[in-house]
């Protein structure tokens, strides 16, 4: 929080609330069933007539059944399907990213294309058959996101290993669009295209598209353990894990299974050139060819451990203690054995072996190889994080069996059992408007008087924009519904129509887990910023281009480095910002600042992009032509996002 904003929170201090939080999770999203459209802030999201509308335990139970009842189609590996539903949640769950929210299982769209086809998913159809018949028992009750995850969650605990806990209440997209910008697709290239496949850069999750990591064979496929070591870290980082994390979900899930290159032709096409029969293998013949002992998926061949449908720290003694040599593999890949050979035989790969060649991992892989009991306990948190990470805070996770908040979902503190009297602050919040307060450099209205309107309007924009439907998370300083109040208070005084103020909210300790939230600043124009924005915070086109019409204030925008602002008036709120867009002859006057032909009126470059994209423009026509239409659309926008993080809404 910068120097002005601290020093509006001091300015309303006294006026400071307390909240009563919500508990009923999120309910399915309507919105989220429409075809080729990323999901948006919706009533339906915090609809509680949804919850716990399914029996977990149920689930379950059938999913126990399944681990070790072996299909002809598909024939389980040592009779146990236990490593190929690890990897389908974990694959589901690892695409997530930490610097928009994209990715995760919520959703299950690795369903659909693009994650589908990529070449980390290939065979992963075959595990979502297995659960076709589970998810036709219970039907649109259960989700296919909430399904995949707990077929891994059974899958360790059917071996022996260790789970935290299960935050259910996944709902499922219909289409694979909000997965588009995780590539590789035209999507992707535009809001983050990758100059080099094999060392892809942030905010992209994987070294490789079609990866969910590195690429296991080493940097550009080249057998470097320590090359690939520092991509290891930057991939999980990326993801939100640190290296204790790191080490325990690549040791614990590689506990279990098998990779599969029995030959070096390889899978066969993929889903986008035969989507009716994808990856039929290649190797072996007769009526085992292509799986069983013919599988091809990686092109690597082999366990990790000798006993990979058992639960142990294995993978740590055996990286930590055989001395390992390079092999060509029968998939045609470079793979690792120990010298002298094991019987029965465990494989690493370069990824695997890159544990030995950074000293932190290093020292945490021996320290799990020493205490089975610690690696338990590093490794179920570790997954627990990696299957719920992309659903937000705890407050919607559903179930049963529900752990206590983690400090990845940044819970709050406990909240007040009442809360305050609201028309009251109301009056307090509107006396501050028109008052100097020290620290902060006022706007003027038309007479000189001092006006801090449109700080408030700043304050709160700054706080509630962090939100991401993406993730479901958002910035949440203190004195929350304070501040969002003071912005209500503002843009009511200003002429805005009357906007509904949910309260509830519950205040943060500390600022901790904030950084993921900060700016966005890899796009390559304001454009690609506006409209990727958009998706992210979950409005509509118009309920986006409404905000931006928002009041500004002049001498904020000063604070922050620029000229000035389009407002004159900050105090009044009109259709102004739309036909001044429309209007005005724009100049730049520094990279993202542009000033109207001889006045002093400033617009920043995420504003002018408002005209270049064609679907925008002409929202900003409509709003400059129709001042009613814009204050009802802002009203209405505004309350949208102020209460998109609050999750005891029954509605907008």
């Amino acid at each position: 929080m910068n120097v002005r904003l601290a020093a509006f929170v001091a300015a309303l201090s006294g006026l400071s609330t307390t909240a009563a939080g919500g508990s009923c999770p999120f309910g399915y999203d309507k919105v989220a069933a429409v075809k080729e459209q990323d999901r948006q802030i919706s009533s339906e999201l915090y609809d509680p007539s949804s919850c716990d509308v399914v029996d977990y335990d149920l689930v379950k139970t059938d999913l126990e059944i399944l681990m070790q009842m072996s299909q002809g189609f598909w024939p389980a590996d040592y009779g146990h399907y236990g490593g190929l539903f690890i990897r389908l949640a974990w694959h589901c769950n690892g695409s997530y990213r930490r610097a928009d929210g994209r990715g995760g299982c919520d959703g299950g769209r690795i369903r659909f294309n693009p994650e589908h086809s990529w070449d980390d998913n290939t065979n992963l159809d075959k595990a979502l058959r297995l659960l076709k018949p589970i998810k036709r028992k219970y039907g649109d009750a259960l989700s296919w996101g909430d399904l995949i995850v707990l077929s891994g969650n059974v899958a360790i605990e059917s071996m022996g290993g260790p789970v935290l806990g299960f935050c259910g209440g996944r709902r499922d997209d219909v289409d694979g669009t909000s997965s588009l910008q995780l590539g590789p697709t035209p999507e992707q290239e535009s809001v983050a295209p990758c100059a080099e496949d094999g060392d892809c850069k942030a905010p992209l999750g994987p070294t490789t598209l079609g990866l969910i990591y590195v690429n296991p064979e080493g940097p550009m496929g080249k057998p470097d353990p320590v090359g690939s070591a520092p991509q290891v870290r930057r991939t999980f980082t990326r993801m939100g894990m640190d290296d204790r994390e790191t080490v325990a979900l690549i040791g614990g899930g590689h506990a279990f299974g098998k990779t599969h290159g029995a030959c070096p032709t390889g899978a066969g096409p993929s889903p986008l050139e035969d989507p009716e029969n994808p990856w039929p293998g290649t190797c072996g013949e007769g009526a085992m060819k292509g799986k069983g002992n013919n599988t091809f998926t990686s092109g690597f061949e082999g366990s990790w451990t000798a006993t990979p449908t058992q639960w142990s720290n294995d993978y740590f003694t055996g990286l930590t203690t055989y001395e390992w040599e390079k092999y060509d593999g029968p998939g045609g890949h470079v793979q690792w054995r120990p010298v002298p050979d094991t019987t029965p035989p465990v494989r690493m790969l370069t990824a695997d072996i890159a544990l030995l060649h950074d000293e932190s991992y290093h020292n945490i892989s021996l320290e799990f190889a020493a205490n089975l009991t610690t690696l338990d306990e590093a490794f179920s948190h570790a997954w627990y994080k990696l299957t719920s990470h992309d659903m937000g805070p705890a407050t919607r996770c559903r179930g049963n069996d529900v752990p206590p908040a983690q400090p990845f979902q940044n819970p709050l503190p406990p909240t007040a059992d009442t809360l305050p009297d609201f028309d009251a602050v109301r009056s307090d919040i509107s006396a501050l408007l028109k008052t100097s307060v020290d620290g902060l450099t006022s706007d003027s209205t038309d007479d000189g008087s001092p006006y801090n309107g449109a700080l408030f309007v700043h304050a709160t924009w700054q706080c509630a924009s962090t939100f991401r439907v993406t993730d479901y998370s958002g910035q949440v300083p203190n004195s929350v519904d304070l501040i969002v109040l003071a912005g209500q208070v503002a843009l009511e005084d200003a002429g805005s129509e009357k906007i509904d103020f949910l309260a509830g909210r519950t205040d943060a300790e500390n600022g901790d887990g904030s950084e993921m939230f900060a700016p966005r600043e890899y796009y390559s124009s304001a454009l690609i910023a506006v409209r990727d924005g958009i998706k992210i915070l979950g409005v509509s086109e118009e309920e986006a281009v409404a905000l931006a019409g928002r009041p500004r204030s002049a001498e904020q925008q000063k604070t922050l480095g620029y000229s000035g602002s389009y407002c004159s008036d900050s105090a009044t709120l009109s259709n102004k910002y739309f036909e001044l867009l429309l209007n005005e002859k724009w100049t730049a006057v520094s990279e993202n600042e542009y000033q109207a032909e001889d006045q002093d009126i400033y617009m920043l470059d995420t504003d002018l992009a408002l005209l270049d994209a064609p679907e925008l423009k002409t929202i900003v026509e409509k709003f400059a032509e129709d001042e009613a239409a814009f204050k009802k659309v802002l009203a209405s926008a505004w309350a949208k996002v102020m209460s998109a993080d609050h999750f005891d809404a029954n509605g907008y």
